[in-house]
């Protein structure tokens, strides 16, 4: 019998969606037939009718107050304004690639004023493109990479002021090209754990949105959290990584495809441990199809399929070690099939594994090689994996071991249409 909630909890979420239809969202009034820990959202048959954003949030926020539930998205076009923020124990699941969630349209604008380190509002040149609930990011010159943007949710507007819920963590100048743009997740999970999303279209309407770096934000991001599932999503065009890892454990991306972003396809980084991503596609991104960032250990890759992204294939670099790669076909990417970038041999990409995977026709743009091993990485094992080319981009190598590389053991591979192995000269 599923758990109803009691009429405090009702109040809450009527209070909520009034509050948020008067401030314009155009939700309308919650439907309290019954509220329970599965609550329903999208259509006039649905526990919350609206197709938003901010619909998704009201029902996010009321299983929250139970410890956690389930919000089921039925059929239909939802306009997201604002990341949907999830928490410990809550499941988003959708009705397949029915319920489909877009990105509005872009916005941005400069400040008038400094927006120093800590403040919590920005005044701004125009303001009439942003309102409550919309995600924000802040940024300068100086400050427009990785963790030096500020992400965060307008809570008010008055005139040319915006309010948001998150201190600026850098001080950003006005004369340095100062923003504020609508640039920010769809969906986000952050300071979570056991939390679930699957089932769903995500549509990032990169052409009128601003990119955001993979650090800050993407189509899905999870963020110093542990343990959850994703599961059949799909990223489509979102301007930024498709899916984002940061800082995490034990996080699962199964049967989920990211497509033509602008960013990274799949980006475990900044300290992912244990992560699984299987039976996943990427392709058509303009990035890696699978980028490891920093700290990304321990590690299961396998079963997926990535193909003509705009770089590498894989890329493996800063302390990404202990990671087993198998079953993965790996083609016609602009650059290498597999990539260990140039790090000295204290963060290299060490003891890394891969077994039973095609690597075949990379090298769509330059001349590529099926495996690049680069920097100081060393105890690499390349075994019983298909290398070929059959005259399609330029792969002219298997593998080729940079001169500062070692113990790299290659065997049992079936190797045609390039050479086998260079070892670059020292």
């Amino acid at each position: 019998m599923k758990q109803k909630f009691t009429s405090v909890t009702v109040l809450a979420i009527v209070l909520l969606c009034l509050s948020l239809t008067s401030i314009g969202q155009g939700i309308g009034l919650v439907d309290v037939r019954y509220a329970e820990q599965l609550i329903t959202v999208g259509g006039s048959d649905a526990d919350i009718p609206g197709f938003t954003s901010a619909a998704i949030q009201i029902a996010v926020d009321a299983v929250k107050t139970r410890g956690g539930g389930t919000v089921k998205l039925n059929p239909g076009t939802y306009d997201v304004t604002g990341p949907v923020r999830l928490s410990d124990n809550i499941t988003l699941k959708g009705s397949g690639k029915s319920s489909l969630l877009k990105k509005c349209n872009g916005f941005k604008t400069s400040y008038i004023i400094d927006a120093d380190w800590g403040m919590m509002k920005a005044v701004v040149k125009d303001a009439s493109g942003f309102k409550k609930g919309m995600g924000i990011q802040l940024f300068d010159d100086a400050h427009n990479q990785g963790w030096d943007v500020t992400t965060a949710v307008i809570t008010d507007i008055t005139n040319n002021v915006i309010y948001f819920d998150n201190g600026t963590v850098y001080d950003y100048v006005a004369e340095l090209n100062g923003v504020v743009s609508n640039g920010c997740s769809i969906i986000e999970a952050v300071n979570a754990q056991n939390v679930k999303i699957s089932d769903l279209l995500i549509e990032g309407n990169k052409a009128t949105n601003d990119y955001i770096n993979g650090c800050r934000g993407g189509g899905v991001y999870i963020h110093k959290s542990k343990n959850c599932l994703v599961e059949n999503v799909q990223v489509n065009e979102f301007n930024g990584d498709s899916f984002s890892l940061q800082v995490t454990e034990n996080i699962t991306l199964k049967g989920c495809e990211a497509s033509y972003g602008d960013g990274l396809g799949f980006h475990p980084g900044t300290g992912s441990d244990r992560p699984i991503v299987e039976n996943c596609i990427s392709h058509h991104n303009k990035g890696d199809g699978l980028y490891l960032c920093w700290r990304v250990q321990n590690g299961v890759f396998r079963n997926n399929t990535i193909y003509a992204n705009l770089d590498n294939g894989i890329s493996i670099g800063h302390k990404d070690t202990d990671n087993i790669f198998e079953n993965n076909r790996v083609y016609e990417n602009a650059n290498h099939g597999v990539l260990f970038r140039n790090e000295n041999e204290q963060n290299a990409g060490h003891r890394n594994t891969f077994t039973g995977n095609t690597i075949e026709n990379n090298g769509t743009v330059k001349e590529s090689a099926g495996f690049y091993v680069g920097g100081e990485t060393h105890d690499i094992v390349i075994k019983n994996n298909t290398i070929r080319s059959t005259g399609k981009g330029n792969q002219k190598t298997a593998i080729i071991v940079g001169k500062k590389s070692s113990k790299v053991t290659a065997g049992g591979n079936t190797i045609s249409g390039s050479k086998d192995i260079i070892y670059e000269k020292k």
